[in-house]
């Protein structure tokens, strides 16, 4: 009963997943009430009291970021900053193991009180004491294995700073889509960055991203046809062999 129901309420939400993009294109993801969205319309509470002046809005030299000189990049909760992914990584692994082992182990015991003669008179024709134990055994195994893998992956995409941890280390977290006939095509971006490593002009590289986490994918009519089916997927899952 329970397997029933697990299997009814997995495959509604399957359902619902494709029966978005029937007939039509796939649908955006909304841009309001999510996390990078709730960033931009809270600010932090700032942490001291800052008297403001005219001089300070007027000036060429002030450290804002509307003046002339002042630094623009990102650096508190809301701002959005350009994350630079280049991946081109190649790996190349061999394993080749042998082993083999055998012995061998032989006892007889031809003078034990005349016992071994007074067996082999009782024991069948052929048959005899002489060895009493004759033991032996062989084994071997080999194997070989190779791995080989190649990856590259150059985007830009940008993101927003969703929060400012107590050691200020900032929090990151970016999406972007891109809808090509009835193909939507997802990529996602989320880690922690430091404000010293963000460059003049306002981008981080990927290897500078800590808990680093990059998801490329899509969802559309293309991407289902390349996606076994539930009960196939399921069964994949369930059968021994």
């Amino acid at each position: 009963m329970l397997y029933a129901i697990f299997l009814l309420s997995t495959l509604a939400i399957s359902g619902c997943a494709r029966t978005d993009h029937i007939g039509k294109a796939p649908s955006f993801s909304p841009t309001t009430n999510n996390q990078e969205h709730y960033a931009m319309m809270n600010p932090p509470l700032p942490t001291q009291a800052s008297v403001s002046r005219r001089s300070d809005t007027a000036s060429l030299w002030s450290r804002n970021k509307q003046s002339l000189l002042g630094d623009r990049r990102a650096a508190g909760r809301g701002d959005i900053l350009t994350v630079v992914i280049e991946v081109d990584e190649k790996a190349q692994i061999n394993n080749e193991t042998e082993r083999s082992r055998s012995g061998s182990e032989s006892m007889s015991i031809p003078q034990l009180a005349g016992l071994p003669q007074r067996l082999n008179t009782r024991l069948p024709e052929g048959a005899t004491t002489d060895p009493l134990v004759d033991l032996s055994s062989n084994s071997s195994s080999s194997g070989d294995g190779s791995v080989k893998r190649s990856e590259k992956l150059t985007l830009r995409v940008a993101a927003t700073i969703v929060d400012v941890l107590p050691n200020g280390v900032l929090a990151i977290q970016g999406t972007q889509e891109l809808r090509v006939n009835y193909e939507l095509r997802e990529l996602l971006v989320s880690g922690f960055v430091r404000s010293e490593d963000i460059s003049r002009q306002n981008e981080i590289t990927f290897d500078k991203i800590a808990s680093a986490r990059v998801s490329y994918g899509g969802r559309g009519q293309i991407s289902d046809m390349q996606q076994p089916r539930l009960g196939q997927q399921v069964l994949d899952a369930v059968l021994p062999f």
